[in-house]
C-alpha cells in the first residue's frame, strides 16, 4: 500500500472523527476536543512555545491511516521529560538543540498511544509513522526528535526506527478489585493503615467535606474559582500555569464525562479543589490547589478521593502525575515510563546513548528498590 505523511499544523483541519477513530482506547488526552481545545484557547501556540506540527500518514484517496500528536519547541517545559541537561551540553558544544520536534500531549505526563493507527484492517501502520517521524525531522533541519510516555509496544517499533530509548519512574496505584476504602486499606501494614486512616481522620475533624462534580456540572464561575487554586500551587512555586480557566470550560463542556472535580468544602464554601480525567480504565490526577491549609487535605483530595472513586466506578488504575515518593507509602507503586530520543549530530546522539544505556540501569534499580517500601503486607501480589 502507498503511503504518503504531512504535517498539519491546525488539528481542527482533520475531522474529529477520524482522529479519535486511530485511538479505539479513549484515551481523554488524545482525543481530538481536548487537543483543539489546548489550541484554540491559546494553551498551545507560539506564544507558549508548542507549534502544532502534527503528523498524518494517509492512504489511497487521502485517507486517514495514521497521526501523531507532534508539536515544535523552543524549550523543554511542560514535558515532563528533564532533558535540560542535554541542552545545557549541546550549547556548550556550540550545536543547536531547539527548535525540536516532540510528539507528546503537551502539559500531560500520562503514558498511552502517540502512534495512533486505530483499527486500519489489521494493518499496523506504527512503523511507517516511525520512519516518518525522522524523515520529517531530517527534512526540516531540526536538531531532535523526541517521543514522550510512550507504551511499551511502540517503544520498540521507536528504537527499531532508529530512537534511543530512555526510561524514567512515576508511581501507579492498582485497583485489585476492592470492595472499597477500607479492603484497600486491610491489605497494608498495620502501621501504615493507621497513618492513612490517622490522616483522612485529621481532614474530617476539621470539618472538610467533599462534593463530587462531573466536568459537565462545574458552572463557569467554580470553573474559574477551582482554577484559581491550582493556579496559586504553580505561583508559590514560581511558575505560571500552564492551562487556563478558558481551556478547562472548553474541554468540560466537550467532553463532560472525561473529567471529575473534588471541591473541597469548610462550612460550605468551596476552600480547595483536584482537578481528575478518565476514561474506561484509569483515572488521571492532573491539577491541585488550596484557598487556606488544612492539615492532610492534599492527601484526601489528591490520592484518598480518587483511590475511592476508582473503587467505586471500578477503575483498574489511578495516575496521580509526577515524581513523589510520597505515594509510595500510600500504596502507588513505583512503574516504568518511557521516552524515545533522535538526534541529527552523530557525536551528540553517540554521548546521549551511552549516559542513556548507564541511566536505564540505574532507574531499573530505583523501581526494584522502590518496590522493597512499598505498605503492603506480606503475600500481597504487586
Amino acid at each position: 500500500m502507498t503511503v504518503q505523511a504531512e504535517t498539519i499544523e491546525r488539528i481542527a483541519d482533520i475531522p474529529a472523527d477520524e482522529w479519535d477513530a486511530l485511538d479505539p482506547s479513549g484515551n481523554p488526552f488524545l482525543r481530538h476536543a481536548f487537543l483543539e481545545a489546548l489550541e484554540s484557547s491559546g494553551c498551545v501556540g507560539v506564544d507558549s512555545g508548542w507549534m502544532p506540527r502534527h503528523l498524518v500518514l494517509r492512504g489511497a484517496g487521502g485517507r486517514l491511516l495514521g497521526a501523531v500528536p507532534r508539536y515544535l519547541k523552543d524549550h523543554s517545559w511542560g514535558e515532563f521529560v528533564f532533558d535540560w541537561s542535554w541542552a545545557q551540553a549541546s550549547a556548550g558544544a556550540g550545536l543547536a538543540y531547539y527548535p525540536k520536534l516532540v510528539s507528546a500531549i503537551p502539559f500531560t505526563p500520562v503514558t498511552g498511544p502517540r502512534l495512533l493507527i486505530g483499527q486500519n484492517g489489521g494493518a499496523d501502520h506504527r512503523p511507517a509513522l516511525a520512519l516518518a517521524l525522522l524523515d520529517s525531522a531530517r527534512r526540516d533541519g531540526a536538531p531532535g526528535a523526541q517521543v514522550n510516555f510512550t507504551t511499551q509496544d511502540e517503544q520498540a517499533v521507536l528504537e527499531q526506527a532508529g530512537f534511543l530509548g530512555r526510561h524514567d519512574c512515576r508511581f501507579l496505584w492498582r485497583n485489585r478489585g476492592y470492595r472499597d476504602f477500607e479492603d484497600f486499606l486491610d491489605e497494608l501494614r498495620s502501621d501504615k493503615r493507621k497513618k492513612l486512616r490517622r490522616e483522612r481522620r485529621r481532614v474530617a475533624e476539621a470539618g472538610v467535606t467533599f462534593e463530587t462534580l462531573r466536568g459537565g456540572d462545574v458552572a463557569p464561575d467554580l470553573w474559574r474559582t477551582v482554577f484559581g487554586y491550582s493556579e496559586q500551587t504553580f505561583q508559590r512555586h514560581g511558575n505560571a500555569h500552564y492551562l487556563s480557566a478558558e481551556f478547562l470550560g472548553l474541554v468540560a463542556s466537550r467532553m463532560p464525562d472525561a473529567i471529575m472535580v473534588k471541591i473541597a468544602r469548610l462550612e460550605g464554601e468551596p476552600v480547595a479543589a483536584a482537578i481528575f480525567f478518565q476514561d474506561g480504565r484509569c483515572l488521571y490526577g492532573r491539577y491541585w490547589g488550596a484557598a487556606q491549609h488544612v492539615d492532610c487535605l492534599h492527601f484526601e483530595a489528591c490520592y484518598y478521593q480518587g483511590i475511592e472513586w476508582c473503587i467505586e466506578q471500578k477503575l483498574d488504575a489511578f495516575d496521580p502525575g509526577t515524581q513523589g515518593e510520597h505515594k509510595l507509602a500510600r500504596g502507588f507503586e513505583p512503574t516504568l515510563t518511557r521516552s524515545a530520543h533522535w538526534f541529527a549530530h552523530p557525536g551528540l546522539s553517540a554521548a546521549i546513548g551511552r549516559y542513556l544505556e548507564r541511566e536505564r540501569a540505574a532507574v531499573e534499580d530505583y523501581v526494584a528498590a522502590a518496590a522493597a517500601h512499598l505498605p503492603f503486607q506480606r503475600g500481597v501480589d504487586v
